[in-house]
This record gives C-alpha cells, structure tokens and sequence, in this order.
C-alpha cells in the first residue's frame, strides 16, 4: 500500500484506539477507558492490524502483550494525540471556563496530604470542564518514559538531583525531622544518631527503579545505614503506623506537621544532618510551551505556596 493511500484510512480516533490497546494491554480495558463497547474496540483493532500488517498485541499467558511493532508505536501515537490536543487547544487561545483539556499529574503524597485535595478543588473551580487523572509515583512506573509519551503531562515530587533532560521548577524547600509516637523511647531519652541508627524505621517504597530517596542517598553519601524494618508504597498511611508502634518516620516538618493534633505523635529534630527537602515540578520539553500546561504548573505553584504560608 503506498504510504498516501495508507495515511487516508488513519484518522485521530484510530490512533486513539491504538494507543489505549497498546498501553493497556487489553481490548475490555480498552473499551472502559475510551467509553467504547468492545466489539467496536475489536473491530478498531482489526483495522489496525490490517495496516499495520502485525498483529500488534497477542497473548503471553493469561494476558497480552504489545509486539515489537506494537512497542514503537507507543510513542509516536501518544506524541500524534498530544500533539493534536495542543493544536486545537493553543489555537483558540486556553481559557479555563470553557477548555475541555485533560490534565494528568503524576504525584507522590510525600509533599503534604492536602496538596491533591487543593490542586484538584483550584482545577474545578476555575476550568470546571477540565478532566483530571491524578497518577501514583510507583516502582512500577517510569515517569520520565510516562512524560515523554504523553501519558502524563506534569510530575511533583522531591528528588535529591532531579533529571536533568526534563524541565523543572522548584516549589519549596523543607527541614528533615523524625515523627514518633507520642509514647516513643526517644521522647524521654538520648535521641543522638546512635539512638536514631539503632530504631526501627519505617520508610516509603521507592517511586521507581533502583530509587534510594532523599534520606537514604543522602545516607549512603555519609556511609552509613538506618534500620528500615517496615516499608509501605501509601505514604499517607505512614502516621497512623507510626503512633501505634515504636517505627521511626523522617521526612518533611510540613508533612509531619499536618498529623500531630489529629494522632498522638511528636515531632523530633533529627540527629542526622540533613539537607533540606526540595520538592519540584517536573516537565517534558513537549508540553512546555503549551498554554494549558502552563496554567496546570501556575495552579501547582499556587497551591504549593498556599500550603507552605499555611500555619
């Protein structure tokens, strides 16, 4: 087939479908996400197939996979739709109350357990329209892959030495201190660095791959380990776990702060000498000069520092 006659049977809905089979990885998943009954999604995909001349995914076990064709087209059909998205979007100029645009930020809820609730509520009340996918940051995802291919458009978090091929703002900076439990040892002892080396500690699962975290590359920077003896990917969960135990949390004072007068905790210097946490937004070189990712990244900062001036 010459490859004009082959761009005329491709539209945008085409693409849509082949992006959403490919990364999900299952035509019912598929047809859940893009609102679509199945044998439609079906009939798409056979389509897709035929021009492709792959199969694009098939079976491995008791689910599908993306075949190497399937693979590389990923990213060009998630570049195709964002690019598409911010054509007509940019073109009329972004105004909040009217724009349909969907926003996915990628967040860890290391930064402060009101921050997605406020950057959702800011979202609504001003693009009121606008669809929001709030994604977690997992050791299952890559989220500089994720940005790239325009599963995601925004990612916030801390990070000792951000990526450097991505784009970045910084929001705040914050001191490291420990939480215990109100009743802990530590409260009526020596805390020194000994003490603090020799507690349990209880510390999040890293966001992806092969990640450290703050504390524990800072650490490793020092020489010297802590004793984690409890791990959980829900970082929210982290406070209640720690008032009911002799675990040791540390991480930002502005976190820790949001729990003391709803658990019976206390806040501690830590022994160790820290740096200060720095939390960022991060971005691809793709949506950086889209106008309704920069509004997204305004309502990020506006929140952020509405946090931090909070009391």
């Amino acid at each position: 087939m010459r490859d004009q006659a082959l761009f005329d049977k491709i539209d945008l809905h085409l693409i849509r479908v082949l992006h959403t089979v490919l990364t999900e990885r299952s035509v019912s998943r598929a047809a859940i996400r893009l609102g679509m009954y199945q044998p439609a999604v079906s009939a798409a995909l056979k389509r897709l197939r035929d021009l492709a001349g792959d199969p694009l995914l098939v079976r491995s076990g008791s689910g599908m996979v993306p075949t190497d064709a399937g693979l590389r087209m990923i990213e060009p059909s998630a570049s195709i739709l964002r690019a598409a998205e911010v054509l007509f979007t940019d073109a009329r100029g972004f105004e909040p109350h009217t724009a349909r645009t969907t926003f996915r930020v990628a967040a860890s809820d290391y930064l402060d357990p009101l921050f997605l609730p406020q950057l959702v509520s800011q979202i609504k009340s001003q693009a009121p329209l606008c669809p929001i996918e709030i994604h977690p940051l997992s050791a299952q995802s890559d989220y500089q892959v994720r940005l790239a291919q325009g599963e995601i458009d925004l990612v916030v978090g801390n990070w000792p030495r951000p990526p450097e091929d991505l784009h970045i703002a910084r929001l705040f900076g914050d001191d490291v201190v420990c939480l215990v439990a109100a009743d802990h040892p530590a409260t009526r002892k020596t805390w020194d660095a000994a003490a603090w080396l020799e507690a349990e500690h209880i510390a999040p699962t890293p966001t992806h791959p092969g990640a450290k975290g703050v504390i524990d590359d800072h650490l490793d920077s020092l020489g010297i380990r802590r004793n984690i003896t409890a791990r959980c990917p829900h970082f929210g969960l982290i406070p209640a776990m720690v008032a009911s135990s002799l675990l040791v949390l540390t991480t930002g004072r502005q976190y820790c702060e949001r729990f003391i007068d709803r658990l019976p905790l206390r806040i501690l210097p830590c022994p160790i000498d820290f740096p200060r946490m720095m939390y960022y937004q991060l971005w691809h070189e793709r949506t950086h000069t889209s106008l309704s990712a920069r509004w997204l990244r305004e309502r990020v900062k506006s929140v952020a520092a509405s946090l931090r001036q909070a009391p």
